[in-house]
């Protein structure tokens, strides 16, 4: 019985299983879901990492809306939900960000990757700036209208025959 006194502990197992995992996106996947899926926990412990990963499994992992203030530099600059200090300060203390323990960070933060993949994006917007092109434009060099005219005109007979009729 559950609710016996003492130490009397269960001989059997639990009663009804589930037979279908549950998946936070089974019907639909919401903005929300689909960012907190494809969110990168960097800078915590295992512990932290796990417990933020179960949230994100079974949608119960919210966003913030405003920043935190930082338990170390006491600036608002803390970014991710349940974290207590912000990326700078975790990285230059080599402390988890969400439980703030010296404990082993199982994907640390790279500072010097993520400014350089900036740059890199700064770097392509104004080189594209200065050719005229946007992101979605074609550049001339993939439009070949001599091939591709070419091999409009042997593939269609129907229009050649249409136009000799007309």
């Amino acid at each position: 019985m559950s609710c016996q006194k003492g130490g009397g502990s269960r001989s059997h197992g639990q009663k009804y299983q589930n037979a279908v995992a549950y998946k936070n996106d089974k019907y639909r996947a919401t903005p929300q879901v689909k960012k907190a899926n494809a969110k990168v926990h960097d800078g915590l412990c295992q512990r932290c990492k796990q417990i933020l990963e179960w949230k994100v499994k079974y949608n119960k992992y919210k966003f913030l809306t405003q920043p935190r203030k930082c338990v170390k530099c006491l600036q608002k600059s803390v970014k991710d939900a349940y974290h207590i200090m912000c990326k700078p300060c975790a990285l230059r203390l080599e402390l988890c960000a969400k439980c703030g323990k010296n404990e082993e960070v199982v994907i640390p933060l790279d500072r010097k990757e993520e400014e350089e993949e900036e740059e890199d994006e700064k770097r392509q917007g104004n080189s594209r700036k200065k050719r005229g092109t946007k992101k979605g434009d074609v550049d001339d060099k993939d439009l070949d209208d001599e091939d591709d005219l070419g091999e409009l005109d042997s593939d269609c007979d129907d229009c050649d025959s249409d136009a000799a009729g007309k």
